[in-house]
């Protein structure tokens, strides 16, 4: 009887962690770009800016939060994904596409609600350096934020931003994990394909084209400015906005191209994130996954 691997609960954190660990200069100048309160700078010359007054490693300010997200935004998404997966299917079974997009769907919800805490300290840890000194918050790490933010914000503020982080992560898990998955069934029942990295390659880098289509041509509009309003809001002075809708009528005050900041950013950053994150999930499947028997 052959034997199979499948996912342990914390792949897909440790997965997306190191993912996080290349991909977070991207990150950080999107949220430059999304808090200025003027379009002055471009992704060039911020960049250039950031170097020139704080210094290269600057680029990565924030990294422990950022890490912190993964290990609770995609370490939750892909429990929950792998593991209904893995209790309704059997080894070597394939769930139907539409179940994939659901499931997928759902994932997203909890892992974007869950991971909005470390996402708001990541949001704050990134943009101090260019708050003048006596304005930045001087969070050590990530933790040192948390406690923090609930220490003299409470407990509600931690979860600052929560509605659109969640709304985002729906549309981004379906675009990697469900599509992901079912790009993977479709090469390996070619037979053309193989269960090894050009396989894994080649589904990740299919699923972030769909991501980029649903990004760039169906849901521009509305994740974008989701993005920038869930980035503004964990960055907010308590009592800086009232709700989210306040939020956008101030945004809107800078011009409806406001909503769009860190756009480019944030489609690069896409690419090699979730590429890394799928070539190191199936990795660490392949080689400490649990081990199941294959009828």
């Amino acid at each position: 009887m052959d034997v199979t691997r499948i996912s342990r609960w914390y792949f897909g954190g440790i997965s997306g962690a190191g993912a996080a660990c290349i991909t977070h200069p991207l990150d950080l100048l999107k949220v430059h770009l999304q808090t200025q309160q003027e379009g002055k700078l471009s992704l060039v010359r911020m960049t250039v800016h950031i170097v020139k007054k704080e210094g290269f490693f600057a680029l990565y300010n924030g990294l422990t939060a950022s890490i912190l997200r993964q290990l609770s935004y995609s370490l939750v998404r892909f429990a929950i994904y792998e593991g209904v997966k893995n209790r309704i299917t059997k080894p070597g079974e394939n769930m139907p596409f539409y179940v994939k997009v659901l499931l997928a769907g759902s994932s997203g919800a909890a892992g974007g609600y869950i991971g909005t805490p470390a996402d708001m300290v990541n949001v704050r840890m990134q943009n101090d350096i260019k708050l003048p000194p006596d304005q930045r918050r001087n969070y050590k790490h990530a933790i040192d934020g948390l406690w923090k933010v609930f220490k003299y914000e409470g407990i509600k503020n931690l979860f600052s931003g929560a509605t659109t982080a969640t709304g985002r992560a729906v549309l981004v898990t379906i675009g990697q994990l469900g599509m992901y998955d079912q790009t993977k069934q479709v090469l390996l029942e070619s037979g053309f394909f193989h269960d090894n990295l050009l396989t894994h390659f080649t589904a990740s880098l299919t699923a972030v084209m769909v991501i980029w289509c649903l990004e760039g041509a169906i849901a521009t509009t509305l994740t974008q400015p989701l993005d920038v309003l869930k980035t503004r809001m964990m960055n907010a002075k308590p009592g800086e906005y009232k709700s989210v809708l306040h939020c956008a009528k101030v945004v809107g005050m800078l011009g409806p191209m406001a909503f769009f900041k860190g756009y480019i950013p944030a489609f690069i950053r896409l690419g090699p994130h979730t590429v890394l994150t799928f070539i190191i999930f199936e990795q660490l499947v392949k080689n400490f996954g649990e081990i199941v028997q294959k009828n």
